[in-house]
């Protein structure tokens, strides 16, 4: 009689299929008998089944296109696709530099890091064996090759996002229209800079993770990025009602609410919704849509370097940094780590000019 916890036989079944399950099968029929056997594969489907689920999206998103390019340079370089030895990791990450791209053209190295380190969790997903001294010789070589192209000049990539500022923030709620498309612009910028929005943030908000308080609102960010499934960030009005965050957030949802079928107003309803031309709400954003709409918002602006996803969290930890925010207030603010290497790149925008060797000298 089995005592296991419920398991769902309907998941995942491709799994149970391949080479790798089925040696383990083997080798657990042999320990345990079959019936056991079968009981610990249904447990490994729903393993699977769960890593899926706590994936974030946009990272299950970033592992199917990297495995797509991982596909493309094995049939180009006649090399079978469940294997992940060290010369094929090298190879790969040279080839991603040399010419990788479907265009014809290398990719920037932090995309080639990042189509690495995803290929290698597909290639263990699916049962083949990475060691991490090949991974890192693959890591090893892009890092080197990559130095290569800067001494030979060339620099590829986008480069870091520009930082949203507080000019930028006045200048966006001077562009926006009189219309409910206008103040949810407003709406999505200034809140967005004020907890250091990612993209995927202000798209997964429903109306009801956005609270109104007496000293400002509590947005309840949902994130897998931290061990926190959820972070609470406290934004408290500003002294200037112009580009005060609650404020801009209070008229949004008045005029949603006046403006738009009631059910957009619901706290079950996405918090930031999408609208047409003619005003009227098509659902609700999605990161792909917030992305678009700082980049529209800012050039409407005028902003010299128009804004990316990125921009409002960088834009919170260095303008916070200065004015002398504390590191620690930043990073709980902005859910990061408190020792984070990003955190502390956004905030080297700013540092390294009070406090500096050369500075007075002559």
């Amino acid at each position: 009689m089995s005592t296991a916890v419920e398991l769902r036989p309907d998941v995942a079944p491709e799994a149970a299929q391949d080479g790798h399950r089925a040696s383990l099968v083997e080798r657990w029929a042999a320990r345990h008998g079959i019936d056991t056997a079968l009981r610990l594969a249904e447990a490994e489907d729903l393993a699977d089944a769960v890593a899926h689920e706590i994936t974030p999206d946009n990272t299950l998103d970033t592992y199917a296109k990297s495995w797509r390019v991982w596909t493309r340079f094995c049939a180009v370089a006649e090399l079978p696709e469940d294997e992940g030895s060290r010369g094929s990791l090298v190879a790969f990450a040279a080839w991603m530099l040399r010419g990788g791209q479907a265009s014809g053209k290398g990719y920037a190295p932090s995309s080639a890091g990042t189509h690495l380190a995803a290929v290698v969790v597909g290639l263990r997903q699916r049962g083949v064996p990475v060691s991490g001294d090949d991974q890192a010789e693959a890591r090893k070589a892009l890092t080197g090759l990559e130095v290569k192209l800067l001494q030979a000049g060339e620099r590829r990539g986008r480069g870091k996002a520009a930082a949203a500022d507080v000019d930028g923030l006045y200048a966006v709620v001077r562009a926006c229209p009189d219309t409910l498309a206008g103040d949810r612009d407003k709406a999505l910028i200034l809140t967005g800079f004020h907890y250091a929005s990612r993209s995927q943030d202000p798209a997964g908000l429903l109306g009801g993770d956005v609270e109104l308080r007496p000293r400002g609102l509590v947005v309840s960010v949902l994130t897998g990025k931290t061990k926190h499934s959820v972070r609470d960030a406290k934004i408290p009005y500003q002294q200037d009602p112009e580009i005060c965050p609650v404020r801009a957030w209070t008229a949004y949802r008045v005029r949603l609410a006046a403006e738009a079928d009631p059910r957009w107003s619901e706290p079950t309803a996405p918090a930031f919704v999408g609208i047409d031309r003619h005003g009227n709400v098509t659902g609700g954003m999605v990161p792909d849509s917030v992305t678009r709409a700082i980049k529209r918002i800012s050039k409407r602006a005028g902003v010299v370097i128009a804004w990316t996803g990125h921009s409002l969290r960088i834009g919170l930890a260095s303008t916070a940094r200065r004015k002398g925010v504390d590191g620690i207030a930043i990073a709980d603010q902005g859910g990061w780590a408190r020792h984070s290497r990003s955190m502390l790149g956004y905030m080297q925008v700013e540092d390294g000019w009070e406090d500096n060797a050369s500075a007075g000298l002559t």
